[in-house]
């Protein structure tokens, strides 16, 4: 007889005989964190069990139904990227929050930590002393920073060279850094120099030098699958060593924004140009058929939801299939 289906709340496991030795302790839009049944209310650190659901949001609303697969797709990206950051690009190791999903157990055979559940779609990760700033890097004009450079020649206050038009490449990457608001509330861009106040100089020069380099890199690898790294965002904690280490999910399309090399060369609308591997089909649809965006948004169709699912599942094959 077959195992049942987990009981689920919009993708997040909530029958703790489901998670045997895992307890949850907090739901964001899309992800869902647990820590070790033995851990004590409100204690820090050690071992946390970070699953990523299918859940998918747009307009800050979490939508029904979620997208097919999304928490899969997203947590092999994420994989894939921490292993190529480790050094399996060549370049040096960047410190990340993973560690082994298997124990010995007191008859010393291997004891997967990962729960049937949720296999596939979550990460054993140890906990970190998170710095509230997301790391932003943009390479590419678009979205809001090119709203802001047409009227102020600017990109979150930073000076850009005049005549660029929308989605075309910025002379160099640049940090962008933006204040982790509490949760319920929208992250704040702010300045580098209101992060140092915040973080410190030195801290805030870490966090810019290792989020550019990062990106270098990561741009580099797409760009060698016919992939554009438009922009992206990281975050970072340090141990209990005090090293920075790099955490959460790593260069998805949840994350990140990824362009068709050849149709950022050839296209002739901004449409054509920026036809992104995320959930903007979904963001497309919900602004048109929710007007005014008051209330709760409506259902999406399965098909909106089949063609987000097709895009991250080609966004995932074109990068990790050499």
């Amino acid at each position: 007889m077959g195992r049942a289906a987990p009981a689920r709340d919009n993708g997040r496991v909530n029958d703790p005989a489901l998670l045997d030795g895992w307890r949850h302790v907090y739901s964001g839009k899309v992800r869902d964190l647990y820590v070790p049944d033995d851990t004590p209310e409100g204690a820090s650190g050690g071992r946390m069990l970070v699953v990523a659901s299918d859940r998918v949001s747009s307009f800050d609303h979490v939508l029904e139904p979620g997208i097919p697969d999304k928490g899969v797709l997203l947590t092999t990206l994420s994989l894939w990227w921490f292993d190529r950051l480790a050094g399996g690009d060549g370049g040096r190791r960047i410190p990340n929050h993973l560690v082994a999903d298997h124990v010995l157990g007191a008859d010393d055979d291997a004891r997967e930590l990962i729960p049937d559940a949720v296999a596939g779609r979550a990460m054993v990760v140890r906990a970190l002393e998170m710095q509230p700033i997301e790391c932003v890097v943009r390479g590419y004009l678009t979205g809001s920073g090119w709203l802001e450079y047409q009227s102020t020649g600017t990109v979150c206050g930073i000076p850009i060279a005049p005549g660029l038009a929308d989605g075309d490449r910025l002379p160099e990457p640049i940090f962008t850094p933006a204040y982790k608001a509490p949760m319920g509330e929208h992250d704040e861009n702010i300045s580098f120099e209101r992060t140092a106040e915040i973080v410190g100089s030195e801290m805030a020069e870490r966090l810019r030098e290792l989020s550019l380099e990062i990106y270098a890199r990561a741009a580099a690898t797409a760009e060698e699958r016919g992939l554009i790294l438009a922009d992206t965002k990281f975050e970072f904690g340090l141990d209990d060593q005090g090293v920075l280490t790099l955490a959460d999910e790593v260069l998805t399309p949840d994350s990140s924004r990824y362009w068709d090399a050849d149709a950022w060369r050839t296209g002739t609308t901004p449409a054509e140009r920026m036809a992104s591997f995320d959930k903007q089909i979904v963001r497309n649809w919900l602004a048109a058929a929710w007007v005014p965006r008051e209330g709760e948004p409506p259902r999406l169709p399965d098909e909106i939801a089949a063609q987000t699912s097709a895009r991250y599942a080609e966004l995932l094959r074109r990068l990790t299939t050499v």
